[in-house]
């Protein structure tokens, strides 16, 4: 037991995407840091995100209407405050990215001179010109950059195919507090369970999409970080709203495969089977209309013709034009035997972002003492209702900045944890019945995708909460009598966002946003976010 690789930092980040690295780089100048990441470090959300990071560069855009298209796509829920301080710190942190080397795309024809100009693109919901990207491949861009950052850092040391299983707090190791003094990590290469003793945990492990069948999120999104959180004793709010990709490419050889709403923002249309544009029935404007209403439409229409997908076309546009501004999305096409300069391309909705999550502050700050949560993972009250296009990047490099400053200002007077007690597997043995998660693990998906998808309806929301308690009493069995793996921890953490976002979604009698139900189609006066508490925790909570 010994033997067993025991770690200690100042920082430990769970999470390798754009908000762990940038708050991993801003707090290294003084501390030491590790960064665990649970495949190949570049392996989450932010290294597949297409469009790019919204903020207001361009001299006729403000403030105040960033604000104002944020509030408007997310259906009266959004926190006005919180999405004014994203907004207001919006450009410094996009700066601080090209500071550190992330190449988004310029306008021609500048003179040597004068301070660069960004090339600006428009998505849905958005009333300017205000997102900034390198091509098409705006998540590899950032990532790259930042991870080579953070490789050549001395003070971080990256953990790769290392999973958190569980966060320690001090009551646990006998003490009187209930703040975070480090984690439980399996270690997938030696398959033995480490402690990592740190002053101060991030969360930042991205959402929970893979809950369902059709995803255009990386195997990784398992929402870890909530379930750890959830079970530590951290409230969660909002969890119903799952946002929804319109479009996400339909080939058998490409499931996953999003195609970015920049092409939306650049003129494709979405058309029917038959070649006739649908969005003009269902909002003024059209293809540039928020996610959820462009998902449903598209929901709809397939439903309505029996169809196994709709098609989005820029054909109409040049092939110069194309594939300038979407070669990475021309390439793949092309590589799967489509042209998308001469022919529409299949596609249907996709479960894409976890619009809720833990409950922070706008530090960053979870209700556990020294223990933060940013990206994805958390409910910042930015997104409210519907998660407008291209805001989400921008919350990551954000908060990473506003819970950097936190941290540093503590942690002079942060004590390191010592004697952290070591992963019990005494009485545990290797498993021969993998076969039973993978069973499950596909009922999982399905059913959440059936009863907890883009339409719900209370009947619907009763059987996926039946069929997720039946799975964790058969999951919590079989954690208790087997060696952890991936797939057992990756389930567990599944099963226990399922059942929060089911119960969210039966908490919330209206329809809003990303959350429809034919129960109740209609949307409430006031708008209130769904808060969980955890009963098994004793923590008194702010109101």
């Amino acid at each position: 037991m010994n033997s067993i690789a025991q770690h200690q930092c100042d920082v430990l980040v769970i999470g390798s995407g754009a908000a762990g690295l940038s708050l991993a780089l801003r707090v290294a100048k003084k501390s030491k840091v590790i960064v665990l990441s649970k495949s190949l470090s570049r392996e989450g959300a932010t290294f597949y995100a297409q469009g790019g990071i919204a903020a207001v560069f361009d001299e006729s855009d403000t403030v105040e209407s960033h604000v104002e298209d944020t509030l408007i796509a997310g259906a009266g829920l959004c926190e006005k405050d919180k999405v004014q301080f994203i907004a207001e710190n919006a450009k410094k942190c996009v700066q601080w990215l090209i500071d550190g080397g992330v190449p988004f795309d310029q306008e021609e024809s500048q003179d040597s001179d004068e301070e660069p100009r960004y090339h600006l693109t428009r998505e849905g919901g958005h009333s300017h010109r205000r997102i900034l990207h390198a091509a098409d491949a705006t998540g590899m861009a950032m990532q790259t950059s930042l991870q080579e950052n953070v490789l050549n850092h001395p003070n971080i040391t990256v953990l790769e195919r290392h999973n958190a299983v569980d966060l320690i707090t001090e009551d646990k190791t006998g003490g009187d507090s209930t703040k975070v003094v480090g984690a439980y990590v399996w270690n997938r290469d030696s398959e033995h369970v480490e402690t990592v003793a740190a002053k101060f945990v991030v969360l930042a492990t991205g959402g929970a999409s893979k809950v369902y069948q059709y995803t255009s999120n990386p195997d990784v999104s398992s929402g870890d970080g909530i379930a750890m959180a959830w079970r530590a004793g951290c409230r969660v709010a909002n969890l119903e709203f799952n946002q929804f990709h319109p479009t996400c490419l339909f080939h058998p050889e490409a499931r996953n495969f999003l195609l970015t709403e920049a092409l939306r923002g650049e003129g494709a249309y979405l058309r029917r089977p038959d070649g006739t544009r649908f969005m003009p029935d269902f909002d003024p404007r059209e293809e540039l209309a928020p996610r959820d209403i462009v998902a449903r439409a598209i929901d709809y229409e397939m439903k309505r013709l029996g169809a196994d997908c709709m098609y989005l076309d820029i054909s109409h546009k040049s092939a110069e034009f194309i594939t300038k501004h979407f070669p990475t999305i021309h390439l793949r096409l092309q590589d799967l035997g489509l042209d998308m300069t001469k022919e529409q391309i299949p596609i249907v909705p996709a479960a894409h972002y976890t619009c809720g999550g833990v409950m922070v502050n706008p530090q960053g700050q979870t209700d556990i003492d020294q223990l933060y949560a940013i990206g994805e993972v958390s409910y910042t009250g930015l997104h409210g209702a519907n998660r407008m296009a291209s805001n989400s990047l921008l919350e990551c490099v954000v908060y990473a900045w506003s819970a950097a400053k936190s941290i540093l200002a503590q942690l002079d007077d942060a004590q390191m944890p010592e004697n952290l007690p070591c992963w019990d597997e005494s009485q545990v043995s290797n498993s021969d019945e993998e076969v039973v998660l993978q069973h499950n693990w596909h009922e999982l998906r399905l059913f959440m995708w059936d009863y907890m998808g883009i339409v719900r309806t209370d009947k619907r929301l009763e059987r996926a909460l039946h069929r997720i308690q039946l799975l964790q009493q058969e999951v919590n069995d079989y954690y208790s009598n087997f060696r952890v793996s991936n797939n057992l921890l990756e389930l567990r953490n599944l099963l226990q966002v399922a059942d929060l976002m089911v119960r969210c979604a039966m908490e919330r009698k209206e329809s809003r946003g990303l959350h429809y139900t034919l129960d109740y189609p209609e949307m409430l006066e006031e708008a209130k976010p769904t808060i969980l508490v955890p009963h098994h925790s004793n923590r008194a909570y702010p109101n």
